[in-house]
């Protein structure tokens, strides 16, 4: 489809048949790209085509994610922060304060699914793992989950959200830890700026171990620009970051990554982010790149 007839049908085609259009064809495609190789699909291709085959279109294509059900988790309302909050390992997570029940029951169950043992989109593992003592630096942290999960362990937690929203669900969540919880309202980038900052302009940290956690909707390449001194010099240094939301980040990130010294390795299984309205073949994209060096 041109650019010009790709606009007009964008108009006039509602947004709800759009999609339902797009979990009809997309599906196929996958399928008639894979038939077409000469080479048989690995175990792990072979299993997300076989999901293809029996069910629609999704981010994690895999059937894990049927055993979560939205519609079972738990919303509270806490009547003096005026905000909904879910609960995570016995921990309040609180959300947006325009946030309906739903809503958060859809998010919730998503974050869930990202973070199962079997999620391409999973942090952690047990041989890539955050230790006691070691200090999270967490872009993108939107609700604040990941950093909710290990706030126990860590020496200090360091932020970075730049949608003001979130900014009071943080400060309610993180509230019984704000001594070591620094929460920045900031676009992590290749510039430093009143509304940007470049990582290697704000962090300095010295001894303790520094987990990276990277999940900016697609502007990670300029993250990475913007942190060139501590991903050369910054040891001991994990990294966990996001590879699927642009065709070549896998690529482009491996090879910093690779370049500077880290030990890599990807996340099991693959995600199908038809969210990428210049997704391509061969459209299946690896979740995360772990990174370590010490």
């Amino acid at each position: 489809m041109n650019p010009f007839v790709f606009q007009i049908y964008r108009i006039v085609v509602p947004k709800f048949i759009r999609k339902r259009i797009l979990a009809q064809r997309l599906p196929k495609a996958i399928q008639n790209y894979y038939r077409g190789l000469s080479e048989a699909p690995t175990e792990e291709i072979a299993s997300v085509l076989n999901y293809l085959s029996r069910k629609s279109i999704a981010i994690f294509p895999y059937d894990f994610q049927d055993q979560y059900i939205a519609d079972k988790i738990e919303v509270f309302n806490d009547q003096v922060k005026g905000l909904r909050y879910v609960l995570l390992d016995g921990k309040r997570l609180y959300f947006k304060k325009r946030w309906g029940k739903k809503k958060i029951q859809y998010l919730y169950n998503l974050l869930s699914k990202e973070q199962d043992i079997r999620s391409p989109h999973r942090y952690l593992t047990e041989q890539f793992g955050f230790n006691y003592g070691e200090v999270l630096v967490d872009v993108g942290a939107a609700e604040g989950n990941f950093a909710l999960s290990i706030v126990e362990k860590a020496s200090r937690i360091i932020l970075f959200e730049a949608d003001k929203e979130w900014i009071e669900p943080l400060n309610a969540t993180f509230e019984p830890w704000k001594e070591k919880v620094e929460i920045i309202n900031k676009f992590v980038s290749n510039i430093t700026d009143s509304q940007n900052t470049k990582l290697d302009d704000y962090i300095s940290i010295d001894g303790a171990g520094t987990f990276l956690k990277i999940d900016v909707e697609g502007a990670e390449s300029k993250l990475l620009n913007g942190c060139k001194r501590i991903l050369s010099e910054q040891k001991p240094l994990k990294v966990a970051i996001c590879s699927y939301h642009k065709q070549n980040d896998e690529k482009e990130f491996s090879s910093l990554l690779t370049q500077n010294g880290f030990k890599i390795s990807h996340s099991d299984g693959y995600m199908l982010f038809y969210y990428d309205k210049k997704m391509k073949a061969p459209y299946l994209r690896r979740g995360l790149i772990r990174a370590e060096k010490s």
